[in-house]
């Protein structure tokens, strides 16, 4: 387990400017993790080629607070721009390692796990992470009827003394697999005839509940439907068998922020997390930037942001992180 000073969730605009304020102030080593192979993905994915990027919002100019800033330019110029002061400042990048797990240790500090399998201590986390992520849902259509009893997500009420059908073949499937293993019959459903991105622990796992037999692993299999079928999930695989189940949970990647956040621990109103002014969360140490905090996507604000919760890590935290 890798230990560091500060962990970032999100190579996004906010999450850049935050470790790049942390490492001017003498904060290091920070670490980033991004769930994509690029920086800025929401910038890559919803922006179109030669879309403006500038840093007015609502019509009013966002004047910067910290280091970064900029004037309008294109989307390939500000890309550019972000790839330029990652080299400049040697800010330490994780691609592909989305935060899957932060877990708040006895000594107050956190670890954090990835779904690329690497693991962290830090006394601080950052979560940026933006506003746009959702869970990946399948091809074919949920039944109306059914809906109530499909999930994307672990419900907040716990599930038990049920027959549950979990899809899925990363860690996040792993998890929701062996949890409701403890009190229901589960079964996992993965397309592939040998799991490839579940990390040690988690097939470790697996594989105990499976001899225990709470957990039976359906590997080579892939769903064709589902429909209704008095109060049961019918589902209708690509190999003939159709099996009737009291819940289906889908863990195909992607997770809302209000999800994670809930799952963490943050304190939320709605969507809406709750966090100080200086986007500190209810949980000592763990701070939100960028447009989790604010009303919405201004990539200035995002900067801006970043500059307001290094001060208050500084602030607050400046014996454990310098």
């Amino acid at each position: 387990m890798e230990q560091v000073k500060i962990v970032i969730a999100g190579a996004g605009p906010a999450g850049i400017a935050t470790a790049v304020e942390a490492k001017e102030a003498g904060i290091d080593p920070v670490v980033v993790c991004e769930k994509a192979g690029h920086l800025c993905d929401t910038v890559v994915t919803l922006f179109h080629e030669g879309k403006r990027v500038d840093p007015v919002y609502r019509k009013v100019k966002v004047e910067p607070k910290g280091l970064l800033s900029f004037d309008t330019e294109s989307r390939e110029e500000f890309l550019d721009r972000m790839e330029r002061v990652v080299k400049e400042y040697g800010i330490d990048v994780r691609f592909r390692n989305e935060v899957q797990k932060i877990e708040r240790q006895d000594d107050g500090s956190f670890k954090v796990i990835t779904g690329g399998g690497l693991e962290f201590q830090a006394p601080v986390v950052v979560v940026a992470i933006g506003i746009f992520g959702k869970p990946n849902k399948p091809s074919y259509p949920i039944p109306k009827e059914i809906k109530d009893k499909v999930f994307f997500a672990l419900p907040k009420k716990p599930i038990t003394g049920k027959k549950v059908l979990i899809v899925g073949g990363g860690d996040s499937a792993a998890e929701a697999a062996c949890f409701l293993a403890k009190e229901n019959e589960a079964f996992l459903s993965y397309r592939r005839e040998k799991f490839f991105r579940i990390n040690e622990v988690n097939m470790c796992a697996l594989d105990d509940y499976s001899s225990k037999g709470s957990l039976t692993l359906m590997l080579g299999t892939d769903i064709e439907g589902l429909e209704p079928k008095d109060d049961k999930v019918l589902v209708h695989f690509k190999d003939g068998r159709d099996m009737e189940f009291d819940a289906v949970f889908y863990f195909l990647g992607g997770m809302a922020p209000s999800t994670f956040l809930e799952g963490i621990g943050v304190e939320c109103d709605g969507r809406k997390p709750k966090v100080g002014p200086d986007g500190e969360s209810n949980i000592p140490g763990l701070f939100l930037a960028g447009d989790l905090v604010l009303d919405k996507g201004s990539i200035m604000g995002a900067f801006n942001s970043a500059k307001d919760v290094v001060d208050a890590i500084i602030a607050k935290y400046g014996d454990k992180v310098k």
